[in-house]
């Protein structure tokens, strides 16, 4: 993790002065481990996930509060802000705000996050890969819930043709296997 880390200091800043990474990858394939454990080899570095934004039936139209929120700010040279999405009784509704100030680097960690449109402002893109679909839903599953199992074969099926179309990991900068 210590080459990655260095690898991300050594690129240059494209959102403003802030480096953004992109950690992305199907769910299950270890996103969110891997994005922590970068983030705690950046000490001056801040970590958005898409989970605060997405939802069953909302995967990736909520982008635009992630871009007027964090990026748009950040990228001026000041704090961003989002509400996150919290989930009570099974369904999203808005929780609390989050405010982001403005670091050396912005890791955002999730299915789509280092989706096509923001390629130009993306110092790095890292592509989380677990190829077997069957260990990524257990794994998906056992942080989720039983009760999540179909919702998440569903997403699995949404997302294997989000990247098809999208070419994530083709615009991958740093292949990971967590």
């Amino acid at each position: 993790m210590r080459a990655v880390a260095a690898a991300v200091r050594a690129t240059p800043p494209r959102l403003g002065g802030v480096r953004l990474v992109a950690i992305d990858g199907p769910s299950g394939s270890g996103k969110s481990t891997y994005a922590a454990a970068l983030a705690a080899h950046l000490p001056d570095s801040w970590l958005v996930s898409t989970d605060d934004f997405a939802t069953w039936d909302d995967p990736i139209a909520w982008w635009p509060r992630l871009e007027t929120g964090v990026f748009h700010p950040l990228g001026a040279g000041r704090p961003g802000r989002y509400r996150r999405t919290q989930w009570v009784n099974g369904e999203p509704v808005p929780g609390d705000w989050v405010d982001v100030p403005v670091p050396a680097t912005l890791l955002v960690e999730g299915v789509s996050s280092g989706r096509r449109s923001i390629t130009p402002s993306l110092s790095a893109l890292i592509w989380c890969e677990l190829a077997d679909p069957v260990r990524r839903l257990e794994r998906a599953v056992a942080r989720d819930g039983a009760a999540a199992r179909a919702e998440l074969l569903r997403w699995q099926a949404f997302e294997a043709g989000w990247y098809a179309v999208d070419g994530t990991a083709r615009r991958a900068t740093i292949m990971a296997s967590v």
